[in-house]
């Protein structure tokens, strides 16, 4: 049986990528889109399928960053791929942005035993989550948010740190000694896709309407009411 041809989507940040992925061969397209991400993600599929010389309904799964992540990001990439594989009765697959950035960390970088994936969620917070390889990946602590002092602790349990929290709370993480920093690194569609393509997530596709996203901080409307409310109180 030939790899599955897989096309990822991941507009969790304010970068948009999308990717296809069959075996090792891989192409990517990426922009730093900001708010854009649903005027360009169609037009760059469009633009991966033409060069790859691929129609659509040749893909055989199409996976998406699920989160954690922004609240609009996440539900443009779940509902474009839903809409996509339902069009051409495809599954789909949802991959967790950390979970993403994890895979990257244990290619890249043999010697790690286990990460600490922490990107910032704004609002003094940051998305994380601890993963251990030996030799599979497994989840040590799911994704979840975490202040600053949470993640000074969670991270002597690690060898590694990756992600743009180390930028974004220095004074909590980048003092800590003998710890392996890796805050340029970040997962985009390839990522997503070769997760994807391992056989436990495979196993894992789901019909379209079937899949969602793992938003993680699910009280945005509420902070917002509160803070109103605090206003009118003042």
């Amino acid at each position: 049986m030939s790899e599955p041809l897989i096309l990822a989507v991941d507009t969790a940040t304010d970068t948009c990528s999308v990717a296809l992925l069959q075996g090792e061969i891989a192409s990517a397209r990426t922009e730093r889109v900001g708010q854009r991400h649903s005027e360009r993600v169609l037009p760059m599929i469009d633009a991966l399928l033409e060069a790859a010389s691929i129609r659509l309904r040749e893909v055989d799964f199409i996976a998406f960053g699920a989160g954690p992540g922004s609240f609009t990001g996440l539900r443009i990439a779940c509902g474009l791929s839903q809409g996509l594989a339902w069009g051409i009765g495809r599954p789909v697959i949802a991959v967790g942005n950390l979970r993403a950035m994890a895979d990257r960390v244990f290619r890249e970088s043999g010697a790690v035993n286990s990460v600490l994936c922490a990107i910032d969620a704004r609002m003094h917070e940051a998305y994380c989550a601890i993963y251990s390889c030996s030799p599979q990946i497994s989840e040590l602590r799911p994704p979840s948010l975490a202040k600053p002092a949470d993640l000074a602790r969670w991270a002597h349990d690690v060898d590694t740190i990756a992600g743009d929290a180390l930028t974004a709370f220095p004074e909590a993480l980048q003092t800590l000694p003998d710890k392996t920093l890796l805050p340029q690194l970040r997962a985009d569609a390839v990522d997503i896709a070769r997760v994807a393509a391992s056989a436990e997530f495979l196993k894992q596709a789901v019909a379209p309407h079937l899949a969602a996203p793992v938003y993680v901080r699910d009280q945005v409307a509420s902070t917002i009411e509160q803070r109103r409310a605090r206003a009118s109180a003042a």
